[in-house]
């Protein structure tokens, strides 16, 4: 078994000590880069990515817009942006391919929950999504909040569950609501993000992940999340691998949620 062509990784960082951090950075990974990132594609049989800003830049997204750059026409951005941004700015975003604006809702993210909704207004006639870490726990006392955004919503990292719940719990189904709405979309990664006392707990958020599987294929994403920042112990090319064969076992759903979907939401073709 292997990837289909045209696999997309839909989560990416790229990270140069060359770049100033933010001051709300609580995260200092050290140096990715894209020459690293263009090994784990040649193994993995990668060919699309979507380079995402991570927490160590904030505001700044210089250093993304850089990488994708340096990957070409097979690469797309999601920034951060607060609702100061202008349109002209947002513009140079969208043409430099970005097609989604990140709201990090754990320590070190930079824009807050009460711009959510500002940037969603702004960013929606550009065709954009609200793409949205958090810890999934939360989501039933923000369902109201998201179910109402102008714009397509993406969960990072199968909820990112702190700790993971069961299938039948609020807060999985809070996730569930979501996803039913056709306009929510739900990344199959990084399950050492989900975390049961400090640590990762992957057999329950493969049971999230199967769930998810069998409610919407149609609207989930696939990702490594390489470099892996913050882990002690990063899962290795033949664990990424392995994890994802178990996940979707089959060509047909390889090719919908590694090639179709990441199609349809950021814009490539298929």
């Amino acid at each position: 078994m292997s990837f289909p062509e045209g696999a997309c990784d839909t989560h990416m960082h790229v990270y140069d000590g060359r770049y100033p951090s933010s001051p709300s950075a609580t995260l200092f990974p050290p140096d990715a880069s894209v020459d690293d990132y263009r090994a784990v594609q040649a193994e993995l049989g990668l060919r699309r990515v979507v380079v995402v800003q991570p927490t160590t830049y904030g505001l700044d997204n210089s250093c993304q817009i850089d990488a994708a750059a340096r990957l070409g026409d097979d690469a797309r951005l999601v920034v951060v942006v607060d609702a100061t941004a202008t349109d002209a700015e947002l513009e140079r975003h969208d043409a430099l391919g970005a097609r989604g604006a990140r709201f990090h809702m754990l320590p070190g993210g930079a824009v807050g929950w009460e711009a959510m909704r500002p940037v969603a207004e702004r960013i929606a006639p550009l065709g954009w999504h609200i793409q949205l870490q958090t810890d999934g726990n939360l989501l039933p006392e923000r369902l109201d909040e998201l179910m109402a955004l102008p714009c397509p919503l993406v969960v990072d990292h199968v909820g990112r569950f702190m700790p993971p719940p069961t299938i039948d719990s609020p807060a999985f189904n809070a996730l569930l609501a979501l996803l039913d709405t056709g306009r929510c979309w739900v990344k199959l990664s990084a399950p050492y993000e989900s975390t049961h006392d400090g640590a990762p707990h992957y057999p329950t958020v493969s049971a999230l992940v199967r769930e998810l599987i069998e409610r919407r294929p149609d609207r989930l994403l696939w990702a490594t999340n390489w470099p892996h920042p913050g882990q002690a112990d990063p899962p290795t090319i033949d664990q990424i691998r392995d994890l994802t064969l178990d996940w979707l076992p089959t060509d047909e759903l390889r090719r919908q949620v590694m090639v179709e979907n990441p199609a349809i939401l950021y814009g490539f073709d298929t």
